[in-house]
C-alpha cells in the first residue's frame, strides 16, 4: 500500500481507501461481513474509511462504527451530511441548525467522540458559505471535527468556500470528494486544477465507475454488478450513451490485457495517477470485491498505458455527463431560469 499527505494536513492516508455506501441496506451487507471487509482492508493497509449519515438511514455509521471498536486511533474516519435524513424539511443541507444535530447523530451512530474528517455532501445553493463555514469552525473548535471537506462541489464554488473562509477568518475546506474514473473525466477540466491550486485532498469516489470498470460489463456476457438492479438504465445497453460506454470498457479490457492488467488495476491505477488525486475510494459489497480491489494498492500504470487510456477516452470527458451531481440547479430546474 502506498501513502500520500491529505492535503496539507499532514495527515498520511493510503491511497485506496474504504468507502462503507454498501454497508448495511444500500449493499445487503451484514454487520458480519462489514466487519470482516473492515479487518481485511485494515490488513491490507487502508487507514481511511469513508462513510454518510444518508447510506443506508445511519445503518452504515452504525455498522463502521462497531466494526472499528477498539481501535479508533489507527484509522483515519470521515463522514458525511447535507442529503435527507427524513421527510422535515430542515433535517438536511448546511445551515448551522442542522449541522450541528447532524454530527451529533453520527458521533452516537459511529461510537466516537470526533471524527477527522467531516463533509458537506454536495453543495448547498439556499446557504451561504459563511454560515456553513462558521458551523462547522466551531464544530472543529470544541473537538469534534479535526478537518473539514466538500463533496461533489462544482469548480467555482470550491474557489467561492475559499474565499469565504479568508474574508470570514473561518477554517477553509481542506479536501474535496469528487467522482472520477476513466469513463468520468470531467473533473480534470476544471475541479483539478482548482484543487491543486488550493492545496486540497481529494478523495475520488466511483473510479470503478459503477461496476463499468470492474469487470462485470462486458460486451456479450450477462451484466454482473448488482447495481444494474438498482439502476438498470445505467446499464441499458440499449441506449447510446451506454453504447459508448460499452464499447469503452472493450477497448480499455484490451489494454489492460496488453499491459498485464485487470480491469480493476488499471481502473484504479488510473485514478491515483493523476497528482492531484490523494486516494481512491473503493466500495466492496464482499470480501472478494476487496481482494480484487486492493490487488490495485501499488498498480503503477506506464506512459504508454496511459497514453493509451487518453486514446480511448480523452482527458476531459464525461462519457455520461447526465450522470454528473454538480450540475447547476437552474440547468435542472426551468423555474430557476425563467423570469
Amino acid at each position: 500500500m502506498q501513502y500520500r499527505t491529505l492535503g496539507r494536513t499532514g495527515v498520511q492516508v493510503s491511497t485506496l481507501a474504504l468507502g462503507a455506501m454498501n454497508f448495511g441496506a444500500i449493499g445487503r451487507t451484514t454487520q458480519e461481513e462489514a466487519t470482516a471487509i473492515v479487518d481485511a482492508a485494515l490488513e491490507a493497509g487502508i487507514n481511511l474509511i469513508d462513510t454518510a449519515d444518508m447510506y443506508s438511514r445511519g445503518e452504515s455509521e452504525e455498522m463502521v462504527g462497531k466494526a472499528i471498536a477498539g481501535r479508533r486511533d489507527d484509522i483515519v474516519l470521515a463522514t458525511k451530511a447535507n442529503m435527507p435524513m427524513s421527510e422535515e424539511r430542515n433535517h438536511r443541507g448546511s445551515s448551522r441548525r442542522w449541522l450541528v444535530t447532524a454530527l451529533d447523530d453520527s458521533l452516537r451512530r459511529l461510537g466516537v467522540d470526533h471524527v477527522d474528517l467531516y463533509q458537506i455532501h454536495r453543495w448547498d445553493p439556499t446557504t451561504s458559505d459563511e454560515e456553513t463555514l462558521s458551523a462547522l469552525t466551531d464544530l472543529q473548535r470544541a473537538g469534534k471535527i479535526r478537518y473539514f471537506g466538500s463533496s461533489t462541489f462544482p469548480a467555482h464554488r470550491i474557489v467561492e468556500a475559499q474565499w469565504a473562509a479568508r474574508e470570514h477568518r473561518l477554517s477553509r475546506y481542506v479536501t474535496e470528494q469528487p467522482g472520477y474514473s476513466v469513463l468520468q473525466r470531467g473533473i480534470e477540466t476544471h475541479v483539478l486544477p482548482v484543487t491543486e491550486r488550493y492545496g486540497l485532498g481529494v478523495l475520488a469516489w466511483s473510479p470503478l465507475a459503477s461496476g463499468w470498470l470492474s469487470g462485470a460489463v462486458r460486451a456479450g456476457r450477462e451484466i454482473t454488478t448488482s447495481r444494474a438492479a438498482v439502476m438498470p438504465e445505467r446499464f441499458d445497453t440499449s441506449l447510446p450513451v451506454n453504447r459508448a460506454r460499452l464499447d469503452a470498457v472493450e477497448q480499455l479490457a484490451e489494454v489492460a490485457d496488453e499491459a498485464g492488467l485487470t480491469m480493476v488495476q488499471l481502473a484504479l491505477g488510473f485514478v491515483t495517477a493523476h497528482p492531484a488525486v490523494t486516494s481512491a475510494l473503493i466500495g466492496p459489497r464482499t470480501l472478494d470485491h476487496l481482494h480484487s480491489q486492493t490487488a490495485a494498492a501499488d498498480t503503477v500504470l506506464s506512459a504508454d498505458v496511459l497514453d493509451a487510456i487518453d486514446a480511448i477516452v480523452a482527458p476531459g470527458t464525461d462519457l455520461a455527463p447526465h450522470e454528473k451531481f454538480d450540475t447547476p440547479p437552474s440547468l435542472l430546474d426551468a423555474s430557476l431560469r425563467r423570469r
